[in-house]
């Protein structure tokens, strides 16, 4: 499988690469980046100061040559009525979107001995791996380590593995 990482907006290197690692470990996938494409306007909400994450989606699905494409960007998204989103992709899609924004927040007390840097890379990881799993069918799990969990916080995001369970793992199979 190929997947195309698209980033829109200016996107730091690491987290290119940590997308990439991630998706290449986890899928065992051959992975692209295509080059940085601007902001869609039109999916800018000014009452909001958000975007919509199903623009990023359209555009990864435009832009992207893979089988599967994800657009990443540091952007703040949002999805219907949710105040906020990680990202977004739907089930058995082409694309998916993941926005760094809110992965770098505190873990609301959680405790680690990382650094801030390698949780914020964790995060980064994680979520690239739950959203092109959505693509390739994966619906939310309910084990709580599985990276198929559902996760709305980033303390949620912190107790996830970074690698789907035996049950989710056997589904891409």
């Amino acid at each position: 499988m190929r997947v195309d990482i698209v980033p829109v907006g200016d996107v730091p290197a690491a987290v290119k690469r940590e997308a990439s690692t991630a998706i290449r470990s986890v899928y065992d996938a051959d992975v692209s980046m295509q080059p940085a494409e601007s902001l869609p306007d039109r999916a800018y909400d000014g009452r909001r100061d958000q975007y919509r994450a199903e623009a990023f989606i359209e555009l990864a699905s435009d832009v992207g040559n893979g089988e599967k494409n994800i657009a990443v960007t540091t952007e703040d998204l949002f999805y219907r009525r949710r105040n906020y989103v990680f990202g977004l992709a739907y089930l058995g899609g082409k694309a998916s979107v993941v926005s760094t924004y809110r992965l770098r927040m505190t873990a609301d007390g959680g405790i680690t001995t990382k650094s801030a840097s390698e949780v914020f890379a964790d995060r980064v990881r994680k979520e690239v791996v739950h959203e092109v799993g959505h693509t390739l069918g994966l619906e939310h799990c309910e084990n709580k380590r599985c990276v198929m969990n559902f996760s709305p916080t980033v303390r949620e995001v912190d107790v996830k593995e970074e690698h789907l369970c035996g049950t989710c793992q056997r589904t891409v199979l």
